[in-house]
């Protein structure tokens, strides 16, 4: 069989958590359309008759580290490289942008099959356009393919799949074949209450929010889940509790209703929202919140 590890990379909300998750046929990786919801590397594990491909969703590869939190996004998307068999390059549109450069040199560096993946095709008029496009994009890095694709509607994504597949080594199984992720149960509830919030708030809350777990209590009949969403600032925790807690009662209801799914059994959660400063420029502080990859 064919098996073997595959790295999704590209710069920030070009869609990498959708195709993941559309790939997998399943939700494993939170979405929003704010950019910069991945902050970990997640593996998601899809294994069929002709063998296993074990994607890595990355966070976006992007040009400002101001923070450390920046820092480390970057570090864990750059990282990734390290020991794949494949890369699949996730852009959208038909236009490179400043930060594609420097992308270009880890790829020369890494010495990688690559696949590019253009992203939201449905959303292009002119077809001919993807040929030019793809025609001077095979002039500027030997690409082993290029395929244009809608993460959302599925469009090509067998093709891409059977190209992955052909290019992943002859190998045993790494993973059982009924597993799809190495992360724990607590983790992905935590990414759900993210996400949850991510959708809830404006635009600039969600990057000073992170989610950790407290306690998890599973039991046979319930699982009760006990959180803390951290900010930044005192106004922070403000707006995310909402007028008589109806922020909060909101995002609870959201990710409830998610984790059910999830776990397939009756949750309980409790959420606080408690102030941490700075805790997203602090290389400290993002240890003990489990950024770690």
């Amino acid at each position: 069989m064919n098996c073997g590890f595959v790295a999704l990379i590209g710069r920030p909300n070009v869609g990498k958590s959708t195709l993941m998750n559309h790939l997998l046929r399943q939700k494993i990786s939170i979405t929003s359309r704010k950019p910069q919801t991945t902050r970990h590397r997640i593996l998601g594990i899809n294994t069929t008759e002709a063998g296993q491909a074990i994607y890595m969703d990355t966070p976006g590869m992007h040009g400002n580290e101001k923070k450390a939190l920046n820092r480390y996004l970057n570090r864990t998307a750059e990282t990734t490289l390290l020991g794949v068999d494949v890369i699949v390059w996730l852009i959208d549109g038909l236009s490179w942008h400043e930060y594609d450069e420097i992308i270009f040199k880890k790829l020369e560096q890494a010495g990688l099959p690559v696949i590019l993946a253009v992203n939201k095709v449905d959303k292009v008029k002119d077809k001919d356009a993807i040929l030019t496009f793809f025609s001077e994009a095979q002039h500027r890095f030997p690409f082993a393919h290029l395929i244009p694709i809608s993460a959302l509607k599925r469009t090509n994504l067998d093709q891409l799949e059977s190209l992955i597949m052909a290019m992943l080594p002859e190998n045993d199984l790494i993973y059982p074949e009924d597993q799809i992720t190495d992360r724990p149960e607590r983790f992905l509830c935590a990414e759900i209450i993210r996400e949850k919030l991510t959708r809830r708030l404006g635009d600039e809350l969600p990057y000073a929010i992170t989610v950790e777990i407290e306690r998890f209590e599973e039991k046979p009949t319930i699982t009760k889940i006990y959180a803390i969403i951290w900010v930044e600032r005192l106004g922070q925790k403000t707006i995310v509790i909402g007028d008589n807690g109806e922020m909060l009662k909101k995002v609870g209801t959201d990710a409830r209703l998610d984790i059910e799914k999830l776990l397939d059994q009756k949750v309980y959660i409790q959420l606080w929202v408690k102030v941490k400063k700075g805790w997203s420029d602090s290389e400290r502080a993002l240890q003990s919140l489990g950024f770690n990859d």
